[in-house]
């Protein structure tokens, strides 16, 4: 009796037991072999958890999982994509418009760091860093002479706002290092590279890179500067431009477009509808304007041309841009990592798709395309994309336009091949137009200082030996002489360094008048727009074919 008693006392006890540890089993091990019907991430989990308890080493959990992300997201589609925390970091710096450093621009010039500009009001003005101090220590470590790169100087450089960082510098006629401690700050990070007038009535501005959140204000305030110039025509430089925030590239389209007007609108299967429409309040409504694109303009820039393009408001110049339309939602991580999916695609006023096509899977041929067009001859002939496989619309004027595969331009501009040989090439892949400029700068900086103009610089340099002393530079450098090839590419070459050379000293601003001075798609915008041919009713009525 007392044995029967003990195992109707403990039974129940047991069976609890075996029931846990039968669950404990089953959900650690259950996703595995023909009892399991584990999908999606119930199987991540299971090998996760399979790799942490039985794998013969020790494995850090974590990069293994931030290595399997992006690998998973990448696969959806070609713009999905898992951005790590440091990521994040750099592409919120790139949105915000600003970063904390110092405020210089530098060269790695000869394993020294050569400070070549300094922003204005910002901290390294303030503790006397001046152009052309060389930067020798940073908080006591040799930087000079070590082989250092532009992102190692970076990482030194920057830090927390309101941290100090301590320099050593050389500076010329000075025989000791000068000691000078910096206060780090918000550093602005412009995404309008330009804005200065073309001709009397004609203004130009050339955006970045991306559209960051200080767009906008820094569109307005070339707009303004411009329009308080005498401009009453504006040429939008788009080439590049890889996109960014939809709220700030509708606003910018916003002061071309009237009240009412259909911006853009995204739709996707578990995303609404959405339509942008212009407000009325913009500022350019009967300025005439046209977009320069190229095969790098993509998303947000893509945006801003096809809703010109719609409303027949001006005309779209270049090439045929690269064809992102995808709209990504973002969802944050604790650790400050995220990731984007796509949820709904974007269409321009007339419906049609901005997205150009990409076969699952696929996506490192997707990402070749650019080269792709270029060996096909998209960028020297009038574009090879033929017109038959895609959808025709309308735009409000009548005229047909494209969808499917980027923005088709209004008027095709070739890329202008001339001087482009394997002399060139060698030499601008490897930088040493860009490095010889820089050497050139810092040698004969009393001279090249002393203009009052970037204008009267440009004139002097083109008196000056820069090609043959480029040639030497390059021979010296492992890319032997090629008289025909120097002489075919020299202008090419020469107009480059007169650029680099007025950058380091008159700024950003006056690097792209001198760069784009003779630019073929900027002339054939004034062209047009001097012979009368982008008002509204000139572009409805095409008379740009004429």
């Amino acid at each position: 009796m007392d044995s029967e008693k003990k195992v109707r006392t403990w039974l129940p006890l047991w069976i609890g037991i075996g029931i846990a540890l039968g669950i404990f089993i089953g959900s650690k091990y259950g996703q595995f072999g023909n009892s399991g019907t584990s999908q999606g991430s119930g199987k991540i989990d299971a090998v996760l958890n399979y790799v942490r308890e039985s794998y013969v080493d020790t494995v850090n959990m974590r990069q293994l999982v931030e290595d399997a992300l992006p690998n998973i997201i990448q696969q959806l589609d070609p713009h999905s994509e898992y951005f790590s925390a440091a990521d994040m970091k750099r592409v919120n710096e790139d949105l915000e418009g600003h970063f904390s450093g110092i405020g210089v621009s530098f060269y790695v010039l000869r394993d020294t760091i050569v400070v070549t500009s300094i922003v204005p009001g910002g901290p390294s003005e303030a503790a006397g860093i001046t152009p052309w101090d060389r930067i020798v220590t940073v908080n006591d470590t040799v930087v000079a002479g070590i082989k250092i790169n532009n992102e190692e100087v970076l990482k030194r450089l920057r830090g927390e706002k309101g941290s100090e960082v301590k320099l050593g510098v050389r500076r010329a006629n000075e025989d000791r290092l000068v000691e000078i401690a910096v206060t780090r700050g918000d550093i602005p990070m412009n995404s309008v590279n330009a804005a200065y007038m073309l001709t009397d009535k004609i203004g130009f501005i050339k955006l970045g890179r991306n559209f960051g959140f200080n767009t906008f204000s820094e569109f307005i305030s070339a707009i303004s500067k411009l329009k308080n110039q005498g401009a009453r025509s504006f040429l939008i430089d788009l080439r590049g431009n890889t996109g960014g925030s939809l709220d700030i590239v509708v606003a910018m389209v916003n002061e071309f477009l009237h009240k009412g007007d259909l911006i853009v609108y995204a739709e996707g299967r578990s995303f609404p509808r959405t339509d942008n429409y212009a407000n009325g309040s913009g500022t350019c409504k009967e300025d005439d304007v046209i977009i320069l694109v190229d095969e790098l303009s993509a998303s947000a820039s893509e945006i801003f041309a096809g809703a010109i393009q719609d409303h027949d408001r001006g005309l779209v110049i270049g090439r045929r841009t690269f064809g992102k339309g995808l709209v990504q939602s973002q969802r944050n991580f604790p650790d400050g990592s995220a990731v984007r999916l796509t949820v709904a695609r974007y269409y321009t006023a007339s419906g049609r798709s901005i997205q150009r096509g990409y076969e699952k899977g696929k996506y490192d041929e997707y990402e070749m395309d650019a080269i792709n067009r270029f060996l096909e001859g998209d960028y020297i002939n009038v574009d090879t994309a033929s017109n038959n496989h895609l959808t025709p619309y309308k735009t409000l004027g009548g005229r047909t336009v494209y969808g499917g595969d980027g923005i088709m331009p209004d008027i095709f501009v070739a890329r202008d091949t001339t001087g482009i040989n394997s002399y060139y090439n060698a030499v601008v892949n490897n930088r040493l137009d860009e490095r010889y400029s820089m050497i050139y700068s810092d040698m004969y900086r009393e001279r090249l200082g002393s203009f009052e103009s970037w204008q009267e610089l440009y004139k002097y340099l083109r008196q000056q030996p820069l090609l043959l002393n480029l040639a030497s530079f390059a021979d010296n450098n492992g890319i032997r002489r090629r008289p025909y090839y120097i002489q075919e590419s020299g202008e090419l070459l020469e107009n480059a360094m007169y650029a680099y050379i007025v950058r380091n000293f008159f700024g950003e601003e006056a690097f792209w008048a001198a760069y784009y001075k003779e630019d073929p798609l900027i002339k054939k915008g004034v062209e047009l727009i001097e012979k009368g041919k982008t008002s509204q009713d000139a572009v409805t009525n095409e008379e740009y074919r004429n």
